[in-house]
């Protein structure tokens, strides 16, 4: 320390210290601030680990609680000696025509539309037909002529018989008469038989219904241009639909449970809840080659006109008799693999099994397979992504009078 700072320090009182003890206690302050700086660091990081240990067990926990897989199960039921076979089908009017006009002509009036309830024998429409009017005028000028020509040659042959009698000519002359009566005879014939064509082709000019149903399509108006055979223009589409008939195809493993006689229930999606039941009233008696079906005819009553020709439906057939292998299950329990058809089980230890099932019969929503235990917890719906030895979880759907309470608790 210099000169002038003792002098200072001495006027204020204050003695100095030597240089060495200065250095010490400015090594022990020194020393104590790195003391409780290094503290509070070591305090800092083992409250930085504590908390990165504490999340690390959360998301271990989270990662865990993920891994589970949450499914629902279903115990597979006993296969039953009686089946229900499930088919799509489509309805038809039990008698379908297409009507066409047999006659060249224009549409000069239609009397009934679609929708309409016709009886047989009832007129749909009228055509004009001039053209065939005057063939038919022609034609009975022809027929009078003819009938004329006839008549001369009859009387003819009638005086040159006599004088062959007389042997007033000679019998080449009269062989000539009547040769002469035999193609007036075929040419009146002929006449005739060309009227009465004409004539009932002009009757086609009115179209009649061939028998009781409701007209489906009506494809012609006033003024329209048809022709005889159809080749242009179908004027209406006739449609019995009461009763309805419904044709499907069985498969061949089921056709030999299909008997006639067999009642039928058709149900429609349009109408939840209610079925029609009808029966098989006949079978092709051959599976076809080409898709390995039979071909079976339901029978529908439908008084009320409820169900309409051309609806998509839903045929069940009850069959009997039919021989119980295994057990059945819901068809969304079956899993798809490259190694088989498997469904996937809970073990007592809560981790999935694959296990691979043979399909016995197809029944409609479900199937009967072989190869399970009646006691096994089936998953419904697996994930494709499901493994063996996969964690799962079952969860259990509460009572159905608890679910309103639980959705008001979670709304």
């Amino acid at each position: 320390m210099s000169e002038k700072s003792n002098q200072r320090h001495a006027s204020l009182g204050i003695h100095s210290l030597p240089p060495g003890v200065q250095r010490v206690r400015m090594l022990k302050r020194a020393r104590k601030a790195a003391l409780i700086g290094l503290g509070a660091l070591g305090m800092a990081s083992l409250v930085v680990i504590g908390v990165r240990m504490s999340q690390a067990a959360a998301l271990a926990e989270t990662a865990r609680e993920q891994g589970v897989r949450h499914v629902k199960v279903v115990l597979p039921k006993p296969a039953s000696g009686d089946s229900e076979t499930r088919l799509p089908g489509t309805l038809q009017g039990f008698t379908e025509a297409p009507i066409y006009a047999r006659t060249n002509g224009y549409v000069s009036r239609w009397l009934k539309d679609i929708g309409d309830t016709v009886k047989q024998g009832e007129l749909l429409a009228v055509i004009d037909t001039p053209e065939l009017a005057q063939q038919v005028q022609e034609a009975k000028a022809v027929q009078v002529q003819a009938a004329n020509n006839l008549q001369l040659a009859r009387s003819s042959f009638e005086r040159w018989e006599a004088l062959r009698k007389s042997n007033a000519v000679s019998q080449q002359e009269l062989d000539e008469r009547r040769n002469a009566l035999a193609v007036a005879t075929a040419a009146e014939a002929a006449a005739s038989a060309a009227v009465r064509r004409l004539q009932e082709q002009l009757g086609y000019s009115r179209i009649i219904a061939p028998f009781s149903g409701v007209v489906t399509r009506r494809n012609i108006d006033i003024g329209s241009l048809v022709d005889a055979g159809g080749n242009n223009r179908l004027l209406f589409m006739l449609a019995k639909n009461d009763p309805l008939r419904v044709y499907i195809y069985v498969p061949q493993s089921y056709a030999a449970r299909i008997r006639p006689g067999d009642a039928a229930v058709v149900s429609l999606r349009e109408m939840p809840g209610e079925e029609f039941t009808g029966k098989i009233v006949r079978s092709a008696g051959a599976i076809d080659t080409q898709t390995r079906t039979l071909q079976v005819e339901v029978n529908l009553p439908n008084p009320e006109g409820r169900l309409l020709p051309g609806a998509f439906v839903q045929v069940a057939i009850q069959s009997q008799g039919a021989a119980a292998e295994g057990l059945t299950l819901p068809g969304n329990t079956l899993l798809f693999r490259p190694n088989g058809i498997h469904v996937a089980t809970v073990d007592g230890e809560g981790r999935a099994r694959l296990l691979p099932v043979k399909i016995v019969r197809e029944l409609g929503a479900r199937v009967e397979v072989g190869g399970l235990a009646a006691n096994q917890q089936i998953i419904i719906n697996p994930p494709d992504a499901l493994a063996e030895g996969d964690r799962v979880r079952v969860v259990i759907d509460p009572p159905a009078a608890d679910k309103p309470a639980a959705d008001k608790a979670a709304k």
